[in-house]
């Protein structure tokens, strides 16, 4: 499925074991940009904050940073209500508003025992 942006959007769901809802877990991709490499100890200060920001408010599921994968810096998992609210959270991010990165978002369908492994 594609947005209105043709960015790829896969939305599937996972099922919570105790209220049997649809939840969605969101994955954003930091990808660097041209400046990247610009980034001073106030941008990750300012980074970390907002993760920390969102930690406190629930909407962090985890957290981290890659290697060996070139362009890509680093990922958040968020727990929203919906892909636009993540898509938001996305926008807001240090790194992205200040122009240091852009973001890939993609939903993510979560397996486990309690959904069979999505069997």
């Amino acid at each position: 499925m594609w947005d209105a942006r043709g960015h790829t959007r896969v939305e599937i769901y996972f099922l919570n074991g105790d209220k049997g809802m649809k939840d969605w877990l969101y994955v954003m991709f930091i990808e660097r940009g041209k400046t990247y490499n610009k980034i001073n100890k106030a941008v990750v200060e300012r980074h970390v904050e907002n993760i920390r920001k969102l930690d406190d408010n629930g909407k962090l599921e985890l957290c981290g940073v890659f290697r060996g994968y070139p362009g890509v810096a680093g990922m958040l998992v968020l727990k929203t209500g919906s892909y636009e609210e993540a898509e938001e959270i996305c926008k807001t991010e240090p790194l992205v508003a200040e122009g240091y990165a852009t973001y890939k978002l993609h939903s993510l369908q979560v397996g486990n025992r309690e959904n069979n492994y999505l069997l």
